[in-house]
């Protein structure tokens, strides 16, 4: 004699095949979601760039804080930079972010262009954005 189910263990079996289901539709848009999350060397540079500039600018910290926080970050940027320019895939690339980085090399590649202008980064970052030490003393703090 064959062993029935009662309407009870089907409804389990039922759930736990919607679970497995759910779990496995779970699985395979977190995989899609990661490989799409892929971030390139260009991305990772200017992401790094970006938190070195805002070290710089940060009114949150003292001086030697600010200045162990630069040298961390202009390490890595040295790197990022230095892979940027390796890069063989960007070659093919001419998507406007490509296009901009490479037009804009001193603003791009900020450790490798004040290194080459013997300047610290925050001057030379300064400098290329187009403020100066006059214009920077003669601006008054306001609310706009």
């Amino acid at each position: 004699m064959i062993p029935t189910m009662t309407s009870e263990q089907s409804r389990i079996i039922s759930r736990a095949r919607q679970s497995l289901i759910a779990i496995g539709i779970t699985v395979v848009m977190f995989g899609a979601a990661i490989g799409a999350a892929a971030a390139g060397t260009l991305e990772n540079m200017e992401r790094e760039r970006a938190i070195l500039l805002e070290t710089i600018l940060s009114g949150d910290m003292n001086a030697a804080e600010r200045e162990s926080r630069i040298q961390v970050a202009k390490t890595r940027l040295v790197d990022l930079e230095r892979m940027v320019l390796r890069d063989k895939q960007l070659i093919g690339r001419n998507t406007p972010a490509v296009r901009a980085a490479f037009d804009n090399y001193d603003l791009t590649f900020l450790v490798h262009a004040a290194t080459e202008k013997n300047r610290s980064i925050a001057d030379h970052w300064l400098g290329e954005i187009g403020i100066s030490t006059t214009t920077l003393m003669n601006a008054r703090m306001g609310r706009r």
